[in-house]
């Protein structure tokens, strides 16, 4: 419980991170995962064995889920530049509520009336939140495109956990997150060069902050988490979730003098009871 505490202050810090960064979101994303998975290297060189356990159909899931997180980082990080940080940090936390409905089309999983409310309250408090944007009650950029941005971040989340859950209960934590960086660097790469971003060319501000994305909400934030699921119930770990819109808003009102929207701080609440309903009415 401790370890999960801190994972989640650790990935309230990620849309900070991004907003201090001025590079553009597909090499930003592309060093986050990089530098993660060069920490993760020594972990990754003693667990050579466990490679072995993956079968052509874990190798294609784990593909998928490379691929997917790829994409979700590059809609987030985009989202994070165009609305506000709590609405972004908000709305891309509502992947319970899409994994609650992909677990029951692919895997035929039942949706509790609770997960059923809460799925309904979630996307009620998503709408609530975009109307910030289309009144004018925020100086954000672009609003409305951000908070898109951020919700098809939340899908593309669901769609990886989706893809490697079934790998995960054959393959071990560290393998398993090492193949999928993998892909999901590769294609963030492509990505980034297909857009003409450059790679290489940072000062070494820049470069401060992709470590600090990799140490903090990669690997004391992600990773921890995925650690913490083989000691606490999966249910607490999701619900513990609600807390990272929180910590995230709090800490862009601190240091970045960011206030919300009142419509955005009443549809986020909204949105985290809606998150809190979803994940209690799963197993």
């Amino acid at each position: 419980m401790a370890a999960l505490a801190v994972a989640i202050v650790a990935v309230s810090t990620s849309a900070i991170l991004i907003r201090f960064s001025n590079a553009p979101s597909g090499p930003m994303a592309f060093w986050r995962v990089t530098l993660t998975l060069l920490l993760l290297a020594p972990l990754s060189l003693r667990s050579g064995a466990e490679f072995q356990k993956f079968d052509r159909r874990d190798l294609l899931s784990a593909l998928l889920a490379g691929l997917a997180l790829a994409a979700h980082f590059a809609t987030w990080f985009e989202s994070v530049d165009k609305t506000t940080v709590a609405a972004s940090v908000t709305l891309v936390t509502t992947q319970p509520a899409f994994v609650a409905v992909g677990a029951y089309f692919l895997f035929g999983e039942s949706l509790s009336r609770r997960s059923l409310a809460g799925i309904g309250v979630a996307l009620a408090g998503s709408a609530v939140m975009s109307l910030d944007g289309l009144l004018g009650g925020t100086t954000a950029p672009e609003p409305v495109l951000g908070n898109l941005l951020a919700l098809a971040g939340a899908v593309l989340a669901g769609l990886y956990v989706l893809a490697g859950r079934s790998v995960r209960q054959r393959v071990n934590l560290v393998p398993y997150v090492t193949v999928v960086y993998v892909v999901c660097a590769g294609g963030l790469l492509a990505y980034s060069l297909a857009l003409g971003d450059p790679v290489l060319a940072y000062p070494p501000r820049e470069w401060l902050l992709f470590l600090g994305m990799a140490i903090g909400p990669g690997l004391l934030g992600h990773t921890v988490v995925n650690w913490a699921l083989a000691h606490v119930e999966s249910s607490v770990v999701s619900v513990s979730f609600v807390g990272e819109p929180v910590g995230s808003t709090v800490l862009a009102l601190v240091i970045l003098g960011e206030v919300p929207g009142a419509l955005t701080l009443a549809g986020g609440a909204i949105v985290i009871g809606g998150i809190y309903l979803t994940a209690r009415g799963r197993r």
